[in-house]
């Protein structure tokens, strides 16, 4: 195994992960808070509800807002008609004095030369013209203004002479646009609010339960238990349902995590017995190394069904990715048939757990190890790359094997498959790259497989990026970081059998 940090021509090419940040957010879907979309639907039915009771409203009002001003009108025409009749001439210019001055009401000659202009062609003077003519007569004439001077005018007839009742045009106006706007913001202010105290508190128990969800997910399950009191008969079921399968889901990983602590004493030692009296015992040299051959492939296989049934609960830190990596090149250096190129800046962290992050790399280059040999030289060639992009740091480990059939990649992350090409080599369960899925899953991560243009399979890693240290320190190291790279004896050649 030789190790070098000279990147390779294709080390940095585009990976299924490295797409461009604009691509990214047109393939990301726009997600909608249930607590906004139920406020928007909430709101769009209180908001059109208002509307159609203010238009409602509206209609309502006019035809016994110009009855009510008809009637007004036509009893101050009565009512002045009936003062002006019975009342001498000097009472009379007094009582016109008395209403010009305290009602703002004027009564005028009509002249025949008097010019004067309907009022504006609308519903509302149309009905009040047609009202005041059947309580006053055919005679009556309704105006906007006489001579140039605005307001309400009415001509009727006193004993045969035509006069002109003034009054202020305030009196035929229906209530003013302003008001109705008040009164709609006023009402759609307080729709609104309403709809957000509803919509919280339609959405708060949908919340409690993403959250205990959340919690269950990832391990915690004190933290998940729900409230088995509330008020709604549907909310409580749902929430003693989950707590019930929150403890039951408890239950089985202490099972299974006592179960895990016996395997090694109830499975190993067996096999550590059964391999020391195979060496002592067994005769047969070529037996032998058979027999022990198949114990330390049953001995690893017990250590993949352990990683992959570990627990979903990790502790993220800053890891320097390096050192890691550096870390699982050097503990695979004695592997003749390895060469790897490694370009991975020393000066990159990543959020992760360095003991599960180690676990990922070393399955990926034991995989490259058993499947990606060259079939003239059986020798397996590994690169391997990283580089940050945003808040993201991207891993490339890539093989120049023969890779994997297309169709096969979606199905080499699931549990027990193995591709074709792995068939008739295979000597594990077939979980390395279930592990390594799983663990990258753990550590907020992504993992994705896919074949080289140029030949081999490539395994892409995006982990998050730690920040940096102040003061230019490093993150604490649990891994070994030798220095000193140990260089192997040239292999022995074994003589040639004769012929």
């Amino acid at each position: 195994m030789s190790a070098s940090h000279h990147p390779p021509p294709d080390a940095t090419s585009p990976a299924p992960l490295e797409a461009p940040a604009s691509q990214r957010a047109q393939r990301a879907r726009v997600g909608l808070n249930l607590f906004w979309r139920t406020f928007f639907l909430l709101s769009l039915l209180l908001v059109g509800s208002i509307l159609a009771w203010l238009q409602t409203l509206r209609a309502l009002e006019f035809e016994p807002r110009t009855l009510q001003t008809a009637q007004q009108i036509a009893s101050l025409v009565n009512l002045s008609r009936a003062a002006l009749i019975h009342s001498d001439a000097i009472a009379r210019v007094s009582l016109l004095k008395t209403m010009a001055d305290q009602e703002g009401v004027r009564i005028l000659p009509r002249e025949p030369g008097d010019k004067f202009e309907l009022l504006p062609p609308s519903a509302l003077g149309a009905r009040l013209t047609e009202e005041l003519t059947q309580r006053l007569g055919p005679g009556t004439i309704v105006a906007s203004s006489v001579n140039g001077e605005n307001g309400l005018w009415v001509g009727f007839t006193i004993n045969g002479d035509l006069n002109w009742l003034l009054m202020d045009r305030s009196r035929l106006s229906a209530a003013s646009g302003r008001t109705w706007l008040i009164w709609l913001i006023t009402a759609g202010a307080l729709s609104l609010a309403g709809a957000a105290a509803i919509a919280r508190l339609i959405n708060r128990p949908l919340k409690q339960l993403s959250y205990a969800a959340n919690r269950v997910r990832d391990g915690d399950f004190a933290a998940s238990q729900l409230d088995e009191e509330a008020v709604t008969s549907e909310i409580r079921e749902v929430n003693i349902g989950f707590n019930r399968m929150a403890q039951k889901l408890a239950k089985l990983e202490q099972d299974r995590a006592v179960m895990l602590a016996g395997i090694s004493h109830d499975l190993r030692t067996p096999l550590a017995r059964l391999r020391l009296e195979t060496e002592m015992s067994v005769l047969d040299e070529v037996a032998r190394e058979h027999m022990v051959a198949d114990i330390v492939q049953l001995d690893a296989t017990i250590d993949k069904f352990l990683d992959y049934a570990r627990p979903d609960t990790v502790t993220l830190s800053p890891v320097n990715l390096h050192g890691v990596v550096s870390s699982c090149v050097y503990a695979v250096q004695d592997h003749r048939e390895l060469q790897i190129t490694m370009n991975v800046p020393e000066e990159l962290n990543v959020l992760a757990d360095e003991v599960e992050l180690a676990r990922v790399i070393s399955n990926l280059l034991e995989n490259a190890r058993r499947y990606g040999k060259d079939r003239e030289t059986g020798i397996t060639t590994v690169d391997i790359a990283a580089k940050a992009r945003e808040k993201w740091v991207l891993v490339k480990l890539r093989d120049h094997g023969p890779g994997a059939p297309p169709e096969q990649l979606a199905s080499l992350t699931k549990p027990f498959f193995r591709s074709d090409s792995a068939r008739t080599a295979a000597a594990g369960a077939g979980l390395g790259l279930s592990i390594v899925d799983k663990t990258v899953q753990r550590m907020g991560g992504i993992f994705a497989l896919a074949n080289s243009a140029s030949g081999g399979l490539v395994a892409h890693i995006q982990l998050q990026r730690a920040a940096d240290l102040p003061g230019g320190q490093g993150p604490e190291q649990r891994l070994q970081r030798p220095q000193i790279k140990r260089h192997l004896p040239p292999e022995a050649r074994k003589p040639a059998r004769p012929v």
